[in-house]
């Protein structure tokens, strides 16, 4: 029997013999989303005959190049890119004649960039030590996944501001239908992802059709932002065709333009700024809830979570902040230009409110005047973009009865001053600290134990819904009480409620409007 070849629910597919492992790349989970299907929901896969290659990845989502860190680094781009891009990948061990674990990894990259296929997240080292199944998948990007338009294209495009998220919820639909014929078991499945991955997850929760798609979630710095109505997503998609020089009478051409015109019109909006960043869209249709408010009403409550997020976040975002300024000059209103801009790219990335921004800087400048304003500054964007926000859907889990562990990776990268931030966790948890395009952020000898441990726990909790292992002190599930989170690091910890003084200036500047704003919404 040649184990390489496996019969899904559209064809016969046939993958790579990598020796413990069998990889099938490039496995398509729904229809191309192409001519007539772009801004459309991702539809049903049509059949094939004979024996399907799936030993090359597929076409990524159309994207830009994406810098970060200042320029330092580049986000991979594995070729080709296409608007044909519902593809996803898995690598398993050989089959035993039981059902193992599945793990669905969801990238990051701002919903603008990335993709399945990336050589950071290649899973086969991931399936063998794990023992489980590894997915990644490819899923619409930028304005051809999260542009909305049926305020001027009609009720026929309702779901086009989502359409991104809706074919992460196909493929999960895709996994739990055939991933029992590659050994996986389809009632035990963790979602997983990183930035706007972790986000896309939080999101899901929000979302009728993935309900009971998966049992367990793991969000790695999910900064979770408002979400725009439909009211603003319509003011971005006005704005976006007067880019192209379209007027709305002329909104067909849409379907026809080739998509790199797409792509350039929408690098000018996100340079623009003023609109926010590329974001889905509560339509009421498919969207019904913020996370905040998804888990406040119990969505999560039967899936266990693992959340958590890095010591310095916004450092690998923010330009070069330079001077010696203290916090006690924001007495005076002494904000430089540069601080500003700074700190408001950061909230235009995420969609956050200005106005709690500058009541918390000014809170914290009070608490710590001696500390300098650079670092103070980071301090805050961190909190405000992500720690705080996962913090709050940890508390909803708690309250709605549901279980959740929280983590904080604190190991810095030696280089550059970037401190331990965005994205510094990838190359711990997938393991690979060699070949990595993190490796300028690495050094010449980052901590392999710490990597171990930490993919390690990631494996123990897709298994058993617990991270719990034998490398790691004892690490309690979080609750209101003690607050107990584990801090990833050469010699790494539990520590009860970390920057808890910090956290409580939050619950009077952030909380109280952060739930007023969701609940106003109207989701």
């Amino acid at each position: 029997m040649d184990e390489t070849i496996v019969e899904t629910h559209a064809g016969k597919i046939q993958g790579a013999d990598l020796g413990k492992v069998i990889a099938w790349k490039g496995i398509p989970y729904a229809a191309p989303p192409v001519g007539e299907r772009r801004f459309q929901p991702p539809q049903p896969l049509e059949p094939w005959t004979g024996v399907r290659n799936a030993t090359t990845f597929g076409s990524i989502a159309p994207q830009l190049p994406f810098l970060l860190a200042n320029g330092t680094l580049e986000v991979e781009m594995p070729e080709p890119q296409s608007e044909d891009c519902l593809y996803l990948n898995i690598w398993a061990p050989r089959q035993e004649g039981r059902k193992r674990p599945v793990m669905v990894w969801l990238h990051g990259g701002a919903l603008l960039n990335g993709s399945g296929s990336q050589s950071d997240y290649d899973g086969a080292d991931f399936a063998e030590q794990g023992d489980l199944v590894l997915v990644t998948i490819n899923y619409r990007l930028g304005v051809l996944g999260f542009l909305y338009l049926a305020e001027l294209a009609g009720e026929a495009y309702a779901s086009s501001g989502n359409c991104g998220l809706l074919d992460q919820i196909a493929a999960f639909q895709w996994v739990r239908e055939n991933i029992a014929a590659f050994g996986g078991d389809p009632d035990n499945i963790t979602a997983f992802g990183e930035s706007a991955g972790a986000i896309s997850i939080a999101l899901l929760f929000g979302m009728p059709a993935a309900r009971g798609l998966f049992q367990r979630a793991i969000l790695e710095s999910g900064p979770v932002g408002t979400v725009p109505d439909k009211k603003a997503a319509s003011q971005k998609t006005q704005t976006f065709l007067e880019i192209l020089g379209l007027k709305t009478s002329e909104i067909d051409a849409l379907w026809t333009l080739p998509y790199e015109k797409l792509l350039a019109a929408q690098a000018r909006l996100l340079k623009d700024g003023r609109l926010g960043g590329i974001q889905p869209v509560l339509d009421g249709k498919d969207l019904l809830a913020t996370p905040l408010q998804a888990f406040t009403r119990g969505a999560a409550r039967d899936v266990t979570l693992l959340i958590g997020t890095n010591r310095d976040e916004a450092r690998l975002f923010t330009d070069t902040i330079t001077g010696e300024k203290r916090a006690s000059s924001l007495a005076s209103g002494a904000i430089s230009p540069e601080l500003r801009k700074n700190a408001l790219k950061i909230l235009r990335t995420y969609s956050k409110s200005k106005r709690a921004f500058w009541r918390a800087l000014a809170c914290f400048a009070l608490r710590r005047p001696d500390e300098k304003l650079q670092d103070l500054l980071l301090e805050i964007l961190t909190d405000y973009a992500a720690r705080i926000p996962s913090i709050r859907l940890a508390e909803q889990q708690v309250r709605q009865g549901g279980r959740v562990w929280m983590y904080r990776f604190d190991w810095p990268s030696p280089h550059l001053k970037f401190g331990a931030c965005h994205a510094l966790e990838l190359p711990f948890v997938w393991n690979k600290l060699e070949a990595t395009s993190m490796s300028v952020l690495l050094g010449a000898k980052p901590p392999h134990e710490l990597a171990r441990g930490m993919q390690a726990a990631w494996i123990a909790f897709a298994c058993a819904g617990d991270p719990n292992i034998a490398k790691l002190p004892s690490w309690p599930a979080y609750d209101l009480e003690h607050r107990g989170t584990m801090i990833f690091h050469e010699v790494c910890q539990v520590i009860n409620d970390p920057q808890a003084a910090e956290r409580q200036v939050w619950d009077d500047v952030f909380l109280t409007e952060e739930l007023d704003s969701t609940a106003a919404s109207g989701a």
